[in-house]
């Protein structure tokens, strides 16, 4: 008998049964669906009519195109009147449902009797008509069907053509090619890149989904380079400039790499909606390889802080260049990229800021926070939190996919919170719709309408596990939504565009009217207490010893008496505790309806949490009590933004175009220790690229002098803006503003 064989190991019987076999889609598809903006295969330079054994004859004594101007110098035509003169771009750039101008020089004058050539433009691979991939363009108009197209003037040999793109026509990169017709077939101008077009969203123009009616709105949101970002607490608002940089050399091209990195169809680049809701899931890399990795933890040694960064440019060029994440953003540096990215592509866009903004995870529009049986903050069980401030964008435009009335501005958002179908993505949610309740309209308003709109709920624990609601908060969530001045350095206060008055009957409405849609508000009603807690706001510089003041306020016509404690934390912006810096139990007692209020002054030490500071040095500090005559709960809550030095930056020299000048950046330690590994970056719009420089110590008591040159190559005004960054001190800024001379 035959010896039995050994059985296979177990890996090599899974590889065997893992193997498909190699099947072709071709009987079901005619190719792949085009999603690159790169040039696909060329356009032959000669379409036959008919079989030519021999090829085509001469041609001598047809039309010949011996050039072709695109007139896409910054001071011609086409880019002054298509607002495209900044792009650091040699190509054409131009803005959709606008005529631009195309100058042609044939072998003679051109006879439109005898004489039939057009122009045709093609964007992606396989172009085709049907997909609006392939556009011919004649010098007849009664002959165009798809874009616009006549002569404009003829001059010896000379015919300039007037070209009017649809104004929802694709967006992005196209090839162009003038095609001239023979007896014997179509003869094309060989591909040239120099004849390449880029057409973009036209916000200026009433027929495109992005317009945008106020003028100064429209040029803040599409035009300017130089951004505010806000951050801090909601009554002590910090903030820092940003460069976001959309007309720099490259950035067009890298922010039509993102869309093909995401293998965005070419077809669905018309759609305002559709580019927005997927670079909300490209700018962050978490399930696509996208643009930025996202790092909430303290350690960045693999990469650049995000408080180091001082604008978009650099960024975006490291993504393009290789299409490798860059490392690292928070949410002010995801939504400062998207809005580069948007506004580059010609779609109005502005970073917003909403201060104390909700992480809303299972839908219930609330905020848990546990007490123990003494009032006192269970932080083993209390799992919510609340950001200080989170970043997003709003972008304009038209929702065709929605009843009229719910366009206009709408919220984006980069930074990965949650997964929306499947991605980390949000947006864009009607900001109309989120303000009037109506979260049934796509995208994620639920998600959008529960950071401006949750409750803060205190539960009192028992031994038992039951948990009883003490206290509600319907206004802590959603304080303040700002965003930058159109046409100025100042503060534009856009909450009213989000949420009516708290307390108010509309705002009433509005939150029944999204518990119609699903988002429920869990009703809780705990008993009105008759003692209120307050903590002031303070001032502080980082290094500093403060005065934690408690005013206690008694209005009942008894005595009471509070048993309460108060926690310091060392927080994450996000409200992610890191450490505890301080807790005291004091007990005060009150007096029957005293005037004044009680005042329990709690003293804070710079030692107390210097060393345990992380990110934006914030520091929250919770109150809770109990009030022994009746057992009611109260509470307080206060973040304390600690303030930073800032960083001196001069510039000197003759500010004018290709003429050298130096910009200075100066620092000095005045804490008691030494900063160790000190990134500086400078950079500014249109007047000098990224440069950074590495300090490895700073000893106390030490100034540091940093010059650079540069040469402006663009006039008007801009801004020079820098940061300071280390493992112990985050967030240093400083800019000086430049005008520079033509």
């Amino acid at each position: 008998m035959a010896e039995p064989k050994a059985p296979l190991p177990a890996t090599e019987t899974m590889a065997t049964t893992r193997v498909r076999p190699q099947v072709s889609i071709r009987g079901r598809s005619v190719g792949p669906i085009a999603s690159s903006n790169a040039v696909g295969e060329e356009v032959p330079e000669f379409e036959p009519f008919m079989l030519l054994p021999r090829g085509p004859p001469p041609l001598t004594d047809y039309l010949d195109v011996w050039d072709v101007n695109m007139l896409k110098e910054p001071e011609e035509v086409n880019k002054q009147q298509h607002h495209t003169d900044r792009y650091a771009n040699e190509g054409l750039i131009v803005r959709r449902g606008q005529e631009f101008q195309i100058s042609i020089t044939f072998n003679r004058p051109h006879d439109p009797s005898k004489d039939q050539f057009a122009l045709e433009f093609v964007i992606g691979a396989t172009p085709q008509y049907s997909k609006g991939t392939y556009i011919p363009v004649f010098p007849s108009e009664e002959r165009n069907k798809l874009w616009g197209g006549r002569v404009l003037d003829t001059s010896d040999n000379v015919l300039t053509m007037g070209i009017l793109p649809r104004a929802d026509c694709i967006v992005g990169k196209y090839g162009m090619y003038v095609a001239v017709v023979t007896p014997y077939g179509i003869r094309r101008t060989k591909k040239d890149p120099s004849r390449e077009l880029y057409i973009l969203f036209n916000p200026w123009v009433k027929d495109d989904s992005v317009y945008l009616e106020d003028g100064a709105e429209r040029t803040e949101c599409v035009l300017n380079e130089l951004g505010i970002i806000y951050h801090g607490a909601y009554d002590d608002v910090s903030e820092r400039s940003w460069n976001y940089g959309q007309f720099e050399f490259g950035i067009l091209d890298a922010c039509l790499f993102i869309m093909d990195k995401g293998a965005l169809p070419i077809t669905n680049r018309g759609d305002p909606v559709k580019i927005a809701r997927k670079a909300s899931a490209m700018i962050n890399s978490k399930d696509d390889e996208g643009v930025l990795v996202g790092n909430w933890s303290g350690d960045y040694m693999y990469g650049v802080a995000p408080t180091s960064w001082t604008g978009s440019v650099e960024i975006l060029l490291s993504y393009a260049n290789g299409g490798d994440p860059v490392c690292y953003a928070q949410c002010w540096v995801y939504a400062a990229v998207f809005n580069t990215f948007l506004r580059c592509l010609g779609i109005p866009a502005r970073v917003v800021t909403n201060f104390f903004s909700a992480h809303d995870n299972d839908g219930n529009l609330k905020t848990d926070i546990l007490l123990d049986e003494n009032g006192k903050v269970d932080r083993s069980r209390t799992r919510d939190s609340i950001w200080n401030y989170h970043c997003w964008n709003e972008c304009y435009m038209a929702r065709l996919d929605l009843p009229e009335g719910f366009g206009g501005w709408q919220v984006v958002d980069a930074t990965p919170q949650e997964t929306s179908d499947g991605m980390y993505r949000c947006g864009p949610a009607s900001v109309y719709a989120i303000k009037h309740g109506m979260v049934c309209y796509p995208f994620d308003a639920p998600f959008v309408f529960a950071e401006v709109n949750s409750d803060v709920v205190f539960y009192q624990r028992s031994r038992d596990g039951t948990l009883t609601p003490v206290k509600v908060n319907t206004s802590h969530v959603g304080r303040l939504v700002l965003t930058k001045a159109p046409g100025s350095n100042g503060r534009s206060d856009i909450t009213s565009m989000y949420k009516f008055p708290e307390g108010s009957a509309e705002e009433r409405t509005v939150l029944e009217k999204a518990e119609e849609y699903g988002v429920r508000r869990q009703d809780v009603t705990p008993p009105v207490a008759d003692v209120a807690l307050d903590i002031p706001s303070l001032e502080v510089k980082v290094g500093a010893g403060f005065d934690l003041a408690l005013d206690f306020r008694n209005s009942s016509g008894q005595r009471r008496t509070v048993e309460a404690y108060t926690n310091g934390y060392v927080v994450y912006y996000t409200g992610v505790p890191s450490a505890e810096i301080l807790f005291q139990s004091p007990t005060v007692t009150l007096d029957p309806r005293a005037g004044d209020a009680e005042r329990k002054v709690i003293k804070v030490r710079p030692e107390d949490y210097m060393g345990k500071l992380v990110e934006q040095a914030n520091l929250h500090f919770i109150t809770t009590g109990k009030v022994k005559e009746t057992g009611q709960i109260v509470t307080a809550m206060r973040v304390i933004t600690l303030h930073k030095p800032r960083l001196l930056v001069q510039v000197a020299g003759t500010p004018r175009v290709s003429e050298e000048m130096l910009v200075t950046v100066q620092f000095t330690n005045d804490f008691k220790f030494s900063l160790e590994n000190v990134h500086v970056r400078v950079e500014g719009p249109g007047v000098m690229s990224p440069h950074n420089k590495l300090y490895r110590l700073i000893a106390p008591g030490t100034t540091i002098s940093w010059t650079e040159s540069f040469i402006p190559r663009r006039q008007g005004p801009s801004k020079l803006m820098a940061s300071l960054d280390c493992h112990a001190l985050r967030q240093v800024t400083g800019e000086v503003d430049v005008h520079i001379e033509p």
